[in-house]
């Protein structure tokens, strides 16, 4: 029943997706159109305005570059706080965490300068790079590496492993459940992530499927039915992925880095 619950949005969006329009805006609801326009797909992926097709793959591959430079940045980082002592390790951690009060709103306006200065407007560079840091996946990774089983790096240093091996060869193998959760987040982060794409992706070569999304919405003529049919299928993605991803994340919360 709970499922059923939750599941009823994206239905929604499908049914009204494979509509005409004149069921869409017909004051007699029914549960399934009188016909269903499977070639609202095709419709869908031929725009000319709004390159649909273009926008989802740009934003896998946001999705994916963003992810993976944000778990090794993190995770180094995170590691080097919990682990590698030095003088003012306290002094710099309390650094990261005061950026968490700072406004994303207050960033947006320099950022956006760095990135014109650069020459990465309309580019995945201009995309991805200011999201490959993230002061909130640092301190996630500090308190799950400060409870990671000393014995295992100890028995890797005996081993004659240097302290990079130690964490590329027995942390990172030993912590796959965490690192997947914090994968899930920031995939979903991403991928719905609208206002700084918005500003980057000024071509529509660029755009991202939530900026395609306000393109459908923002048009002349908007075409209701297809832009509930663009809206299941950007969901799409990131429910499979979920599906996938979902006991690596139930092992995250609950591992402490010990398998089985």
């Amino acid at each position: 029943m709970a499922a059923a619950l939750f599941l009823l949005p994206f239905y929604l969006l499908l049914r009204n997706g494979l509509a005409s329009r004149a069921d869409l805006t017909s004051p007699q609801w029914t549960f399934f159109p009188s016909t269903v326009h499977w070639e609202n797909f095709s419709r869908l992926f031929s725009l000319a305005d709004v390159p649909f097709a273009r926008s989802l793959l740009n934003s896998a591959l946001v999705a994916t570059a963003q992810t993976a430079g944000l778990l090794v940045i993190c995770s180094l980082a995170g590691y080097g706080l919990a682990r590698i002592p030095y003088r003012r390790s306290g002094i710099v951690f309390y650094a990261v965490l005061a950026t968490l009060m700072i406004p994303t709103s207050v960033t947006f306006v320099p950022s956006f300068v760095v990135v014109s200065s650069l020459g990465w407007l309309s580019d995945f560079r201009g995309l991805v790079i200011p999201g490959l840091f993230s002061a909130f996946s640092v301190f996630l990774f500090r308190q799950y590496f400060l409870d990671f089983p000393r014995e295992l790096e100890e028995a890797g240093r005996v081993d004659g492993l240097s302290r990079w091996g130690v964490f590329w060869r027995i942390v990172v193998p030993n912590s796959k459940g965490f690192f997947a959760a914090i994968a899930v987040i920031t995939v979903i982060g991403s991928w719905n992530a609208f206002l700084w794409p918005l500003i980057i992706a000024q071509s529509p070569d660029s755009w991202t499927v939530q900026v395609a999304l306000s393109g459908l919405l923002t048009a002349q003529n908007p075409q209701l039915n297809l832009l509930f049919l663009a809206a299941a299928v950007s969901i799409l993605p990131i429910v499979l992925l979920f599906a996938f991803l979902q006991r690596y994340l139930v092992r995250g919360v609950a591992e402490s880095g010990l398998k089985g």
